[in-house]
């Protein structure tokens, strides 16, 4: 990593003699400040271009000579392993892959490091530091008759683009998301309400570890009108911006500032986790949001790693095995919202649509064909009575201002509405539900289930 006076930084690219590669240099120079890319995408790049540019080294091959025979790379890609393309392997290491043998990396994987190739070379010759017959090496010249209409001129007439010629087919593949009664889980093996907040906000927001862990202060908004403040969003919210040089490394995806609703789960899980805040002196003052309070410096920002520790550790104290991943709650949020019914077909791709069971995939697409809405009564689900997007509902124990919600079943599963109300206390009812500090709960099953919920019971048609 380069770090310029300014505290910019971007990723580049050293030999064997730990020199820079002026050609990769200048490459990932001109994505991070010509083309105003974020020092993540000079990381990714940057691996990609590495690993050509060892092939080639290995190879005995000049990295020109090396773009003219980007069909042995992908090959190579595909078969040689750490022990092979990585930078501590053995001089003369080949790769002995026989019939049968899996791909080391997936198709996607190495479509990403040919687009950072093709990036590199096509740089170097407009640079004029390369021939310029290596773009015809790396493209072809093709029509446009095998695009959509929308994507062909309005004249009607032939239009010529640019493709590239080497690619792999990338197999469909599932969206993977966390089950509903995995994510209720996690957050009742939970040991802290930093922990707990951090959860819920990528299931019940869809944040990102990056957008949650660079939260400032100043972007949440908790009242129900802030317009006084000088904001005007009326509810509960937060703002997502994205911020170059924070110390934990944490920076938001995309380079628009958007504003994230909150509901009133997610409200009481922020005033836990204040009031557990406060109680540490060294963590009380500080801008972020969330901060180191039991181990390493006590106030500073937390890792990004620290979010799949967390996760982790707790998927383990619950017995989940394997442990989901942050970004999977995020997926359990987007294709829980698009079950729901509450956000259009069009707010979501077709990797989200892949993330639901065939059963619903097929009825997205019979009722899209046909130019209708679908509903969640074309995917065996009833209307919800409040809108509440969320497949699921929790119980904090303490001092929680009392509300009926909607508790909707595991996608994958039944998909049935329930109605719960609280007959007692919030400390009766958290009994036996769970262990630690939070008690939770998914209805997810096509029967009430009777006394595994102490205090709870159901009452239909109970308005909040």
């Amino acid at each position: 990593m380069v770090r310029l006076p300014s505290g910019v930084r971007y990723w580049t690219v050293l030999d064997e003699e730990l020199a820079v590669v002026p050609v990769a240099d200048s490459f990932l120079r001109q994505v991070r400040f010509g083309r105003d890319g974020a020092e993540s995408t000079t990381k990714a790049y940057a691996g990609g271009v590495a690993l050509f540019l060892r092939w080639c080294a290995r190879s005995g091959r000049s990295w020109e000579a090396g773009a003219g025979q980007l069909g042995l790379f992908m090959t190579w890609l595909a078969h040689a392993g750490r022990a092979v393309s990585g930078a501590d392997a053995p001089a003369g290491a080949a790769v002995l892959a026989g019939p049968g043998t899996p791909a080391v990396r997936s198709a996607r994987r190495i479509n990403a490091v040919l687009a950072a190739v093709r990036g590199m070379v096509v740089h170097a010759v407009a640079e004029g530091g390369a021939p310029g017959h290596l773009v015809q090496v790396l493209y072809e010249v093709a029509d446009d008759r095998d695009l959509p209409p929308a994507a062909c001129g309005e004249d009607g007439g032939a239009g010529w683009r640019m493709r590239a010629r080497h690619r792999l087919h990338e197999p469909v593949s599932r969206v993977d998301r966390a089950d509903d009664g995995d994510v209720v889980a996690v957050l009742a093996a939970c040991g802290s309400a930093r922990d707990r907040l951090i959860v819920v906000l990528m299931v019940r927001a869809g944040l990102r570890r990056g957008e949650v862990l660079g939260l400032r202060r100043s972007d949440v908004h908790l009242l129900a009108d802030s317009r006084e403040l000088g904001c005007g969003i009326v509810r509960p919210h937060l703002h997502v911006v994205r911020r170059e040089g924070n110390p934990n490394g944490a920076i938001a995806k995309s380079r628009r500032q958007r504003a994230v609703p909150l509901d009133f789960l997610t409200v009481q899980a922020f005033d836990t986790y204040e009031f557990e805040r406060m109680t540490i002196p060294a963590a009380a003052s500080g801008d972020f949001v969330f901060v180191n309070l039991f181990r390493g410096t006590v106030g500073a920002p937390m890792r990004l790693d620290a979010v799949n520790e967390l996760v982790g550790a707790a998927a383990r104290r619950a017995g989940i095995d394997p442990a989901p991943r942050p970004h999977q709650l995020r997926h359990a949020f987007a294709s829980n919202v698009q079950v729901s019914g509450v956000a259009s077909d069009a707010s979501f791709g077709s990797r989200r649509e892949r993330a639901l069971p065939a059963a619903q995939r097929a009825a997205l697409r019979f009722r899209r064909l046909s130019g209708l809405v679908c509903t969640r009564a074309d995917l065996g689900l009833h209307e919800p009575a409040v809108p509440d997007a969320t497949m699921m509902r929790l119980v904090l124990p303490g001092r929680v201002h009392h509300r009926c919600g909607c508790w909707y079943g595991d996608a994958s599963k039944c998909g049935r509405l329930r109605r719960v109300h609280h007959g007692g206390s919030v400390a009766r009812a958290c009994r036996g539900a769970a262990t630690g500090r939070i008690a939770a709960a998914v209805i997810a099953t096509r029967a009430w289930p009777g006394d595994a919920l102490p205090g709870l019971r159901q009452v239909p048609g109970c308005g909040v």
